[in-house]
């Protein structure tokens, strides 16, 4: 028999509780249908993993993009991805030479058709923050790999105080410390917006907030899976699981 390796990521972030019971009470809105499991093809060795879903591509109000440290796919309607998928490693989270935040600058893509396009100026004194859900601090192997992160296209609308600049940020870190601290050789972050309904007068409703052309997510996901060797049989992975939804 083969021995159980997964286990629970536990980890404690401000209002996750609540956003928790919200998927929960979201799920008893109608009947459970069968979830399909994707299969990974290993070994996945590069910093991006080989693409295995062939049902997700584009469609009439999605593309897909493979960049240098991500894969997206982007929500002409909502104007921001749909998810963002990291495959993070110890040589993917090294520095490149000369790389620089700073150097850095949020864009509009250009792969999008102008009108469907996220814009920069959506943003302007809106009150949201642009939160990338591939974190530049995971793209340092190359500048051109973290400016790809600065597009908006890996870009949704997120709370700033308390949020973004806070739990979000600490998120991101743990994820990376998987690796440099846990010991963990392959980290995959599955990252995307979320909108659960709230109950108003008996009812079920999903409302969100514009800015401009651009959704507001009432709350953003996070779907980590990471493996290593088991340390009782170098012959065997090691598995750990854990999903995460945070209200915005």
């Amino acid at each position: 028999m083969f021995r159980r390796t997964v286990e629970r990521i536990s980890f404690v972030i401000g209002g996750a509780l609540l956003g928790a019971i919200g998927l929960y009470e979201y799920e008893k809105l109608g009947p459970k249908l069968p979830v399909p499991l994707p299969t990974l093809k290993p070994p996945l060795t590069s910093i991006v993993p080989e693409f295995p879903w062939t049902g997700w591509r584009d469609t009439a109000i999605n593309d897909l993009f493979e960049r240098d440290a991500y894969i997206t796919s982007y929500n002409r309607r909502l104007r921001h991805p749909n998810w963002v998928l990291e495959h993070l490693t110890e040589e993917s989270l090294k520095r490149g030479e000369g790389v620089d935040r700073s150097k850095s600058r949020f864009l509009e893509d250009l792969d999008i058709p102008e009108k469907f396009r996220a814009r920069l100026a959506d943003y302007v004194k809106s009150g949201y923050d642009r939160g990338h859900m591939a974190p530049a601090s995971d793209a340092k192997f190359s500048q051109a790999a973290m400016d790809q992160t600065f597009l908006l296209t890996n870009i949704a609308p997120q709370v700033g105080n308390g949020f973004n600049r806070d739990y979000w940020a600490h998120f991101e870190e743990f994820c990376r410390r998987l690796i440099y601290k846990e010991g963990f050789e392959n980290v995959y972050v599955f990252t995307g917006p979320a909108y659960l309904p709230k109950k108003e007068n008996d009812k079920w409703y999903v409302k969100y907030e514009m800015i401009g052309s651009i959704a507001v997510p009432t709350h953003f996901y996070k779907v980590i899976l990471a493996d290593r060797a088991d340390k009782d049989d170098p012959k065997k992975r090691f598995y750990a699981l854990g999903a995460f939804l945070m209200p915005n």
